[in-house]
């Protein structure tokens, strides 16, 4: 249990250390590798209850979650302006595109 938790330390720590360089790809893996993690953990403690030392790390590394919840939300943020500028581009563009074949011809009926 105590090698998981510190896996986990190590972890969550690294990612803080590049939080704000992190891509959303790096974000991703470190999510996956922290619920790997937390599921062991939480293995672990039902078959053993933590100490007073273990809950106090994992304390500790919940206080983290703020600044990580926070930086996904950034990075969400920054990925919906976006989608939404290449959207607004898309519309603009296709303004200005023909939607008419060059070689058709109109018709007008006379009243």
């Amino acid at each position: 249990m105590a090698d998981r938790l510190k896996a986990l330390e190590e972890l969550t720590q690294a990612m803080l250390n590049r939080l704000l360089q992190a891509d959303y790809e790096e974000m991703t893996e470190f999510v996956k590798q922290r619920e790997r993690l937390t599921e062991e953990l939480i293995h672990s403690f039902q078959q053993e209850e933590p100490d007073l030392e273990e809950q106090q790390k994992l304390k500790d590394l919940l206080d983290y979650d703020h600044q990580l919840t926070n930086r996904m939300y950034t990075m969400k943020l920054e990925a919906s302006q976006w989608l939404m500028n290449r959207n607004q581009a898309k519309v603009q563009r296709s303004a200005y595109e023909s939607s008419y074949t060059p070689d058709s011809f109109l018709m007008d009926r006379k009243k």
